[in-house]
């Protein structure tokens, strides 16, 4: 078991962070496997909770250290006073110093040891492009910071939910422009993160990982277009001789069902949709978003903001709970020898 608790960052203020943060605890806090400690606004959860009447009880402690202690009885609590007032079903530019101020401190828990993982609360990324973020969202600037502390990082986003481990290579770009982005490189780099990342993270001595084709039927031999030929087949043929159990390309179509999915342990998928579709349909609430490639394990709930729901009392926390637990078994894996 990890001798370290996981630190959960709050994400956007004005969303649902609060409330998810409080179910989960709820939900975990007699496993001590599973202690857990937030980094943020401690009179902020309080008072969103009171709102929305989801019992808590929160106590602020002054290192993660003491998180386990007092898990069972209540949320602890790295707290950070915000400096301005969020909205509570909106988003203010004006707090993203403080939504990137806590993941840069728990990167540096993970990055020191203080913390055996970190878990993403979801951020509003309009908040932080106004306060003049320029990175795409949390994988990237994790990535960047990793990079700052002398990491050389390929960052890869799995999708974990319903059984399945999907990766897709193209990821936030339009679906007319993923042809002239995929290529075999890409399928090459994101397999071998993936491979390592099964038998040290997931605890997999011999990873098998599946490869969906681009076009209708895997392309039909060229019928319906050249990319397997060009670009998919060449990559496996590739990642074969380098000894990784890899097959396909499969069509996206028949990828998915039951039989198939049991014959592989990650499946590498060609663009967004490809991947997040089946995640999604097989466990809506469970998924869970993970960033393989970086020197200390990050995993996030597979949602948004959830503005709408904030307030409300009715947000769903199964995903957290999920990528908490998801979290808790990688550093276990990451810690065997």
């Amino acid at each position: 078991m990890p001798n370290k608790p996981l630190v959960l960052t709050p994400g956007e203020p004005g969303g649902v962070g609060p409330e998810i943060a409080a179910k989960a605890w709820a939900a975990l806090r007699h496993d001590a496997t599973l202690a857990f400690c937030l980094i943020g606004d401690a009179d902020l959860l309080q008072q969103r909770c009171a709102a929305a009447h989801v019992p808590v009880a929160v106590r602020k402690v002054s290192s993660l250290a003491e998180a386990p202690t007092c898990f069972s009885s209540a949320l602890p609590i790295l707290h950070r006073p915000l400096a301005v007032q969020p909205v509570c079903g909106a988003f203010r530019p004006e707090t993203a110093p403080w939504v990137i101020a806590a993941i840069d401190e728990a990167v540096e828990a993970c990055m020191s040891g203080a913390a055996s993982g970190m878990v993403t609360c979801p951020i509003q990324k309009e908040a932080l492009y106004a306060a003049g973020f320029t990175h795409q969202g949390h994988t990237d600037y994790l990535a960047h910071l990793a990079q700052q502390r002398g990491h050389v990082v390929h960052e890869v986003m799995m999708l974990v939910g319903g059984g399945l481990r999907a990766v897709p290579v193209t990821v936030h770009i339009a679906l007319k422009d993923v042809p002239k982005h995929l290529s075999g490189e890409a399928i090459m780099a994101q397999a071998r993160v993936v491979h390592d990342a099964l038998k040290t993270q997931f605890g997999i001595a011999a990873p098998r990982i599946a490869v969906t084709g681009l076009n209708p039927h895997a392309g039909e031999n060229g019928a319906m277009g050249r990319e397997e030929i060009d670009i998919i087949i060449p990559a496996i043929v590739r990642l074969k001789q380098d000894g990784l159990d890899v097959r396909g390309p499969l069509p996206a179509d028949t990828a998915f069902f039951p039989q198939e999915r049991a014959r592989y342990d990650a499946i590498l998928c060609m663009y967004h949709d490809q991947a997040l579709i089946p995640v999604k349909t097989l466990d809506f609430h469970g998924g869970v978003n993970v960033t393989l490639g970086l020197p200390f394990i990050r995993t996030s709930p597979d949602h948004g903001t959830a503005l709408g729901l904030a307030g409300t009392g009715t947000a769903h926390a199964e995903s957290l709970i999920a990528a908490l637990t998801l979290a808790r078994d990688m550093a276990r894996h990451s810690q065997q020898p």
